[in-house]
């Protein structure tokens, strides 16, 4: 189950009423991909003569997990540092839900050959 759709709060609540209902089977925990997520590195670019920049989040093991955008409609509004930080929270937030998929692809894969 995807849970996540950035917003941690929300993971949290859904994972405590999954708790409530006695819901045991093995699942992805907002706990895991917070962990995964703690340990993202990004890096940056700015395109020189535009207002675009890009970041990617990369994994500890070097796997690219999120691509983030960010561009400003005018070069007269434009700020680098503004630019890197929206295109880094749009990588951290494409990198979680990306997460979420592969971590559950990987419990189904793992249930799956038990059986």
């Amino acid at each position: 189950m995807n849970m996540c759709i950035g917003n941690q709060s929300e993971d949290g609540q859904i994972e405590q009423e999954l708790q409530r209902k006695g819901k045991t089977a093995p699942r992805v925990t907002p706990e895991q991909i917070e962990a995964l997520a703690d340990g993202l590195t990004f890096k940056t670019h700015h395109f020189e003569g535009t207002t675009c920049t890009v970041a990617i989040a990369v994994l500890a093991n070097g796997f690219v997990a999120g691509l983030g955008l960010s561009a400003a409609v005018s070069l007269a509004n434009f700020d680098a540092e503004i630019g890197a930080k929206i295109a880094i929270k749009d990588a951290k937030h494409q990198a979680i839900d990306k997460l979420w998929e592969l971590e559950g692809y990987a419990l189904r894969k793992r249930l799956d050959s038990e059986t």
